[in-house]
């Protein structure tokens, strides 16, 4: 009976292989087998490792569905139909022909769309389509290796044989597996990462390893749901082509940055591209960023994420099945996975990994102000004297190329700004910050001595090379300019000097990097590019422009790393590293640094503003998931420009725009030259005063704001979050994104269309206040998880509080200067009377305030019928103020006597119908008190 049953599997496996039309779920060798351990999968959801059933893991093996972890196994005698969501696609580089395909192996059925088209591959893989197979699994000091022979023959060049696949159990919640070269070393990513010695001894994870065709499943220990399952498809590995697809437990995948999108992606049929191009926002195209995290939402409402550590030009596709594929041109397959089991855990683990964001200085959070048409010292002056005449607080006055000679870095023209120098340092003077534009580009056009930084860096070797080894000369301002490398070491030191030597004369405040892709105002070169398999790879991403050079510098040109095939996407990452110390050292003092590309690990040195964004409702609109997901990716400074950069913006546009931009972390009115003027004073006097409103709530939240930030810094948290990773259990939430979260306690509903005075907000169980009209009867909301349409005239945005939370506040503050004026609590209750809040203060400015213990950190406690604080560290930064109003939320019954550290406070007031109580105190906030109502 076993030769026949052996037999019987032979031969079915070659009907499947030859007879593609029949789309067999798994074509089965019966050498194939599964590697287990003793943190495996559970076996009711995998089945046995029996030659009799598929011997792969997870989806591979059963019928899928989406948002499900499948059905039972199946067995290999029957031949079950590969779904049309669930084909992976075969002819990766071109279109297939019938012949073609099925000369790879693969089966050929013709959709009823274009071939080129979104939609099921018409060449696709069988299941089972053996390209690796996994021998010799050894256990290693932090888990396992094993090597992956080559067993199909190449349909793309320069295939690797053998490649070395390493396992390490990091953490009871973090899976790290990379795949590599097992002959050669190949680029990897120079990104530092957490070493860690030996295996985590237990696992929220299981792993199964198949052998044969090759591949790795992932779930969950608790429940069984596969995470990862690479082997629904084959694994392919070239020189310039890495290829690995895997099922996914849900359609609720977000991530993959940057892109103009809804916080979660279509899966059905999309493709997502990363590699960093100078690009005005728009839909399906690749822009400034390249952030390879995605985090996926479960049935159940726990959460994953996967982080792929690879900076080469890249594709990810979706299909509805629900499934993903990486498709990368160079590089190792170097892959996190992170087990959450809630969203926020997911975040903190990506963050583990890449590193937690910097800490901005306190004035960094106020409002900024700019324009690309401010031509003179007299202009931006006059711009900061009607911001002060009409009552509207500025902290950060900006500089874009206008100030400098010839639009040269590290210049500034005497003609306009004859007398720059001054202007800052009186800008100083009266409190304000400074920050101007600097290009990524070195003009290298004048004469040899008259330009400093690019004499220097030619002196001291710090520009990209092209191939015949001299400086790639491109063309971005003023005209033919040079590329410095960040990679190098001697770079940063040159950068350092320019920047202090700059600094000496102009007392800059930070850093505004843009063009820093880099752009390219040429393709490639002046001279163009070599005809090389760099520069044309037998596979390119969905590029705009459709190929790697266009808008930027030659692939083949070399850095001191490697060369910029491979580099290209970290440039912008690491000119803010090289700004980052050059700023630490010339200033002492916490740099500022706002960069338009970026790159996983960004956060650790700069922010980010969403670049060249359209004057429109819909561009509006997409900045919340924008905002939303680099918070996601570890940036939480980041905004986009208000009222829009290009084209001329409408009034009402303007007002809603800085209504949401007033809970962008990061705060920037700025817009192109040539447009309409879009400073807040230059509306008429209604539409000043509904921006006022909205700036003035902001500066009243910066010391909340402040401390948000200090937990992402100190924590790996987020500031600005999506509904989702606070009420992960809710599926209401997940798509959510149109509102935003300030941390867990502050929930913010813009108005995002013209013409309207309601709004449509969903708002999660439980109770929420609204800050705008705490005096009026209907301001709070009991909900039950719902959708609720508010009031929303257009001189006010919809802001709630949620039970709970104690709101730190500063009493009417002008400028984010304004740190010694007097403090406020916001006090929202559950319905069983208690709330919780904290406040982090330091003198806003210094380098590692936190990490040297310079700082106060006060607890706020609210509980039968009580508000206290709790000092758990002192510093002398919070003396002198004081806390001056209480504002209690949910008293459900009116208070006899209210007493602040035992004294009576015979001023208070209560109002039944709002269920609000006020408490006007004078209490030193240096120290801990009391303050209780019966």
């Amino acid at each position: 009976m076993g030769k026949k049953k052996n037999s019987r599997c032979r031969v079915q496996y070659l009907l499947c292989r030859v007879q593609c039309l029949f789309k067999t779920q798994h074509c089965n060798s019966l050498g194939m087998f599964l590697f287990t351990f003793h943190f495996r999968c559970p076996k009711q959801l995998l089945g046995s490792a029996s030659v009799s059933r598929i011997p792969g893991a997870g989806a591979a093996q059963r019928r899928s569905r989406p948002g499900s972890g499948g059905a039972g196994p199946v067995p290999v005698s029957v031949p079950v139909s590969v779904s049309p969501g669930g084909r992976f696609d075969c002819g990766p580089e071109r279109l297939l022909a019938r012949a073609d395909c099925e000369a790879r192996g693969c089966c050929y059925i013709p959709g009823p769309g274009p071939r080129s088209g979104p939609g099921p591959p018409w060449c696709f893989f069988p299941r089972g389509y053996r390209s690796y197979r996994a021998e010799n699994l050894t256990a290693t000091e932090s888990g396992f290796s094993a090597r992956l022979r080559r067993v199909a023959a190449a349909f793309l060049p320069a295939a690797v044989d053998t490649v070395r696949l390493d396992l390490a159990l990091e953490t009871p919640a973090r899976l790290r597996f990379t795949l590599r070269d097992a002959a050669r070393q190949r680029y990897e990513v120079p990104l530092a990462t957490p070493r860690v010695q030996g295996r985590a001894p237990r696992t929220l994870y299981g792993l199964q390893v198949s052998q044969d065709p090759f591949g790795l499943v992932v779930c969950r220990q608790r429940g069984g749901t596969v995470l990862l399952n690479t082997t629904v498809a084959p694994l392919i590995f070239t020189d310039q082509f890495l290829q690995i697809s895997t099922s996914l437990p849900s359609q609720f995948i977000s991530g993959l940055g940057e892109h103009l999108t809804p916080l979660f992606l279509d899966t059905a049929w999309s493709r997502v591209t990363l590699w960093n191009r100078d690009m005005a926002p728009a839909p399906h195209v690749n822009l400034y960023g390249s952030h390879p995290f995605y985090l996926v939402m479960e049935d159940d409402g726990s959460a994953h994420g996967v982080f792929l550590l690879n900076s080469n030009a890249m594709d990810v596709l979706l299909q509805p099945s629900p499934a993903l594929t990486w498709r990368t041109t160079g590089g190792i397959l170097d892959f996190y996975i992170f087990l959450g089991p809630d969203p926020k855990s997911v975040v903190r683990q990506y963050l583990d990994v890449v590193g937690f964001p910097f800490m901005p200085p306190y004035w960094g959070l106020g409002f900024h102000l700019c324009r690309w048409g401010y031509s003179s010292t007299d202009i931006t002056r006059q711009v900061v004297a009607n911001m002060t005449a009409a009552r509207f607080p500025l902290d950060v006055q900006w500089n874009d190329l206008d100030y400098a000679d010839a639009k040269r870095d590290f210049t500034f023209n005497k003609k306009g700004f004859r007398d720059y120098p001054e202007m800052v340092r009186d800008f100083h003077s009266r409190g304000l910050r400074y920050i101007m534009i600097v290009d990524a580009g070195i003009s290298s056009s004048g004469p040899p001595g008259t330009y400093k930084p690019y004499d220097e860096g030619l002196k001291r070797g710090v520009f990209i090379r092209n191939a015949t080894g001299q400086p790639l000369i491109g063309k971005v301002w003023p005209g033919p300019t040079a590329f410095p490398d960040f990679t190098n070491p001697r770079t940063h030191e040159w950068w350092h000097d320019m920047v202090k030597d700059f600094h000496e004369q102009v007392p800059f405040d930070g850093m505004w990097l843009d063009m820093n892709e880099p752009s390219n105002f040429v393709e490639g070169s002046q001279d163009g590019c070599p005809n090389n398999n760099l520069e044309h790879p037998p596979y390119v991403p969905g590029v705009f422009g459709g190929r790697l050079q266009a808008g930027t510098i030659c692939a083949s040109s070399q850095q001191y790393l490697s060369s910029h095939y491979n580099l290209h996407s970290l440039y912008g990452l690491t000119e803010a590293m090289a700004s980052h110390s050059a700023l630490l050292r010339v200033r002492g003092k916490r740099p500022f640094i706002i960069s338009r590309s970026t790159f996983a690990g960004h956060g650790r040195y700069a922010g980010h503003w969403t670049g060249d964004v359209g004057s429109d409702w819909e561009q509006l609109y997409y900045s919340i998931p924008e905002v939303l997901l680099f918070n996601l990716f570890g940036v939480p400074l980041v905004g986009a420009d208000i009222c829009g950069f290009a084209g001329s913006t409408s009034e009402e546009l303007c007002v809603r725009w800085t209504q949401l931009g007033a809970f962008y972390p990061f705060m920037r009115n700025h817009n192109d030259h040539g447009t309409r003027p879009q400073e807040p004073y230059s509306f008429s006097p209604a539409a000043q005063a509904a921006m006022r409103s909205a700036l003035h709530l902001r500066y009243s939240l910066l010391p909340f704001l402040y401390t948000l930030f200090h937990r992402a810094h100190s924590a790996g948290e987020t500031v600005a979050r999506p509904l989702f990773l606070e009420f992960p259990t809710d599926p209401n939430t997940w798509a959510v994104d149109r509102q935003l979260l300030w941390g867990g306690g502050l929930l913010v509903t813009p108005v995002l269309e013209a013409g309207q005075t309601k709004v449509r907000g969903y708002f999660p169980a439980g109770t929420w206040y609204s800050l705008a009209g705490v005096s009026a009867p209907d301001s709070t909301i009991h909900s039950k998880g719902q959708w609720i349409l508010l009031p929303a005239p257009l001189d006010t945005i919809n802001v709630h509080a949620r039970a709970g939370h104690i709101l730190p506040l500063q009493v009417s503050p002008l400028t984010a200067q304004s740190r010694s004026k007097a403090m406020a609590l916001v006090v929202a209750l559950t319905p069983d009377g208690f709330a919780r809040g904290d406040l982090f203060w330091d003198d806003g400015d210094s380098w590692e305030t936190f990490e040297r213990g310079d700082y106060t950190e006060i607890l706020f406690l609210a509980s039968n019928d009580a508000v206290l604080s709790q000092l758990l560290r002192a510093s002398p930064h919070l003396d002198g103020i004081l806390l001056e109003a209480v504002t209690v939320l949910g008293v459900t019954s009116p208070p006899r006597r209210v007493l602040a550290n035992g004294a009576i406070v015979s001023d208070f007031s209560y109002r039944s119908d709002t269920q609000v109580l006020r408490v006007p105190v004078s209490l030193p906030m240096w120290e801990q008190f009391v303050i209780s109502w019966s």
